[in-house]
This record gives structure tokens, sequence and C-alpha cells, in this order.
């Protein structure tokens, strides 16, 4: 009974898969199986393939039949999905399935369910990563937003600012100062310096009275030339 419901679901198979199924020996064979996804914005990954060994125990399908998940040969790499790192949960996925189908070809449902849950996998991932991208762009808003919000003002911040800015404009003023006095040696460089002294300063350095002697000279006149004028007159 078992051998003429295997060949029977073999030939079923054959007619819906004639360009997927690859016989491996009389109660073993392989089912490729295309995964229908849609890729986001951006990526351009090939949908991913995987190959679904099945081998009949004698008394299928009264006993679940051995499965196993390969990868295509030189599969290229989904960003989403690995055989290697998935079989075994889309594997465990099937056990409810069986169950309910024993007793029955099953191998179809198995293959549809498959399918199924790998898609949905998928596209779990793919929407948990437009969430993380979303995510990344939010935060990437927020902190370019700071450059336009700047920081709250508290009194202890305007305190601490006030002070800075204090001691900022006290060091630019002394700087300044001291790059006039230099200006200032600078110019005078050379030359001698013109003090004015006072009164006080004269009568102690006893230049009074010879300051007042060379403005009598000047005003004095020879006496030859009284003479002289006296003669002319």
């Amino acid at each position: 009974m078992g051998i003429e419901e295997q060949t029977e679901e073999r030939e079923v198979l054959d007619s819906i898969f004639p360009d997927e199924i690859q016989s491996i020996s009389e109660n073993e064979y392989r089912i490729s199986i295309l995964l229908d996804i849609t890729n986001d914005d951006g990526d351009d990954s090939e949908p991913p393939t995987m190959l679904l060994q099945v081998k009949y125990p004698e008394d299928y399908p009264e006993l679940p039949p051995i499965l196993d998940l390969l990868p295509p040969p030189n599969a290229p790499v989904h960003p989403f999905f690995s055989v290697a790192s998935d079989k075994q949960r889309l594997l465990w996925g099937l056990s409810e399935t069986i169950e309910e189908n024993l007793g029955m070809a099953m191998i179809y449902t198995l293959i549809s369910t498959l399918k199924d849950n790998a898609e949905q996998l998928i596209a779990e991932r793919q929407e948990g990563e437009r969430q993380a991208h979303e995510q990344r762009l939010l935060a990437a808003e927020m902190e370019e937003n700071k450059k336009f919000h700047g920081t709250p003002v508290t009194p202890e911040s305007f305190k601490s600012w006030r002070e800075a800015f204090r001691r900022e404009m006290e060091e630019l003023r002394i700087k300044e100062e001291e790059a006039e006095e230099i200006a200032e040696k600078r110019r005078n460089r050379g030359k001698e310096a013109v003090v004015q002294l006072t009164g006080k300063q004269l009568w102690e350095r006893g230049m009074v009275g010879k300051v007042e002697e060379d403005e009598d000279d000047d005003d004095s006149i020879p006496f030859e030339d009284i003479q002289k004028l006296k003669v002319e007159a």
C-alpha cells in the first residue's frame, strides 16, 4: 500500500514541478523551491532558492518522510536568508503539518508550508531592517537639530558662561595693553624722551636762577651799542 501511494505522489509531483524535481533514487528526490519576495529600494539581491530533499520510509505516508534542506550549489548570499542558518527553524516549522497529514500524501503540502514560512521569515527581517533604518535616520535628524536648538540655559549654566566671558574679556584687555605698550616702545626707540619738569623739580635741581639769567642775557643791550645810539642822536 505504501509503495503505491509513494509512486502516485511522485507522478503528481513530476507533473507540477517538471523542471524543479531531481531524482536521487527510487524513493528519494530533491525539489528546488524558489522564494517569491519583494526587495526594498536599493536591494538588488536575487530571490533565494532552497532544495528540499525527500526520502520515503517504507511505510510512508503512515510514517513521516525523511526531510533535509540544502542550499543550491554556488548560491548567491542573500541579506535576509541563509539555508545553513535557517534550516533547523524551517524544518521544525513543518512538524505540525506532518502530524496533521499522516496517512495521506503530504509532500506538496509540506512544500507549500515550507515556502510560506521561509517567505514570512524574510519579510519579518526586511521589516526589522526598515525599522532599524528609520531609527538611524531619526537619530541622525535629532543630532542635526541639536546644532540649531543649542543647549537649554539654566541659572547655573548662565553663571558659568558669564564668569568665563569676564575672564576672557579681562585676558583680552591685558593683551591689548601689552601690545600697545610694546608698540609705544618701538615708536620711541632711538629718540630722546622729552620730559616736562615741574617748577618744583626745576627748583630742586637749581635750574631756576639759570633760566632767569639766560633770559636776562637775551634782553640786555651791550654798552658800546648804547654809546653809538647817543652819538647818532
